[in-house]
């Protein structure tokens, strides 16, 4: 009986301090082990006042820059953005999220690529997308049931390259995501301006219709998100800082309008890094490094156009990836120069975002994803 109460009153007190305690939102920070972070971090957030702490590192993993949970939240993916090291890829992790949130390494394939630097879980669970940067190439994996990653199931190799001599001499598969409402599978190439398509069946992908869509020369797609209507994304392209919207017409894509991130005044250098769309789809974020600024959409509810509202200003220096809390009203950035997280509340009525004096130091973050 004792053994009884000591259990459940250790399962009490892990979820009143990971995650069950109503006012915490715990997240995983993804960073930069060369330069100078630890591994990934476990941080909280107090939804009601902003603050926000770390509370604990998981090292043995070289540059773990972008991570994705599975959609139970049992399982976190890993990538380890690296180049091919003694005849070796690039690397993807599976880890067990154990209940007070400790990560526990499964195991780990190569990605079939040089310099990982984007992961995506499909809507069930079953498969994750691995998109190798360096090497132009995204690959898919299959889930076995204790959450480890089977090999690779198959790797594409984008082909092509862009008007920018310096940055798309050759392919760049820069992130790839799984379509929430098909079975299409799309990846954004900064090196082709493409937004490639493929189609996931019979657990592999496979080439049929439309095979991309093409973007303005030289704007260097890099992430994007989907209108929860399912007939537009919106594509942040890093190379000359401006969101394309693509619309579905006749189960065909295209690409539609173009608008900048930057105010009209600016003459600096900037690149866009991260983009999200609030969950009722009405308003949309993306980051600018250089201008270091989350620049401010509003979505027209008709034909999913942008109206840009404005730009804040993150309180860092190079914001990377931000997040949106699920519950929608706080907004947090990582600035990987600084190295720092900064909170913003956001304002659910009118899209704007304030800085709420809240912030943590740790180094070169790159990804927030939250529990």
């Amino acid at each position: 009986m004792k053994r009884i109460v000591l259990v459940l009153l250790s399962f009490f007190m892990g979820n009143l301090v990971f995650g069950q305690n109503a006012n915490l939102q715990k997240f995983y920070v993804g960073a930069y082990t060369s330069e100078g972070a630890k591994g990934i971090y476990l941080c909280t957030l107090d939804t009601e006042t902003g603050e926000i702490k770390p509370v604990s590192t998981f090292e043995g993993v070289a540059n773990p820059s972008f991570v994705r949970l599975s959609p139970d939240r049992e399982y976190l993916y890993v990538v380890s953005e690296t180049a091919k090291n003694d005849g070796k890829t690039g690397y993807v992790h599976a880890y067990k999220v154990e209940q007070n949130g400790d990560l526990t390494l499964i195991n780990s394939q190569e990605s079939k690529g040089d310099n990982p630097c984007h992961v995506d879980v499909s809507p069930d669970g079953k498969n994750v997308l691995v998109s190798n940067y360096t090497s132009g190439t995204y690959s898919l994996f299959s889930v076995n049931a204790d959450g480890s990653l089977a090999p690779a199931v198959k790797t594409i190799q984008n082909l092509g390259s862009g008007p920018n001599k310096d940055r798309q001499e050759g392919p760049h598969a820069h992130s790839a995501k799984f379509s929430p409402f098909s079975d299409e599978i799309f990846n954004a190439d900064l090196g082709t301006d493409h937004v490639n398509i493929v189609h996931l069946e019979g657990g592999t992908m496979v080439q049929q219709g439309q095979a991309f869509v093409q973007l303005p020369a030289g704007s260097g797609p890099r992430h994007f998100d989907f209108h929860p209507k399912g007939k537009a994304m919106f594509v942040i392209n890093e190379l000359n800082s401006t969101i394309t919207v693509l619309h579905k017409i006749k189960n065909v894509w295209e690409a539609g309008q173009s608008i900048s991130t930057l105010p009209g005044n600016f003459k600096g250098e900037s690149f866009c890094a991260d983009i999200h769309l609030s969950k009722d789809g009405k308003f949309l974020y993306g980051s600018n490094r250089g201008h270091n600024s989350i620049a401010i959409f509003k979505v027209d509810e008709k034909d999913q156009t942008l109206e840009m509202l404005g730009t804040v200003g993150v309180e860092g220096n190079w914001p990377r990836n931000f997040g949106i809390t699920p519950d929608g009203k706080w907004l947090l950035v990582a600035n990987q120069r600084s190295g720092n997280i900064t909170v913003f509340k956001v304002n659910t009525n009118d899209g704007s975002i304030l800085f709420s004096g809240k912030q943590i130091k740790l180094p070169a973050p790159v990804c927030v994803e939250f529990y």
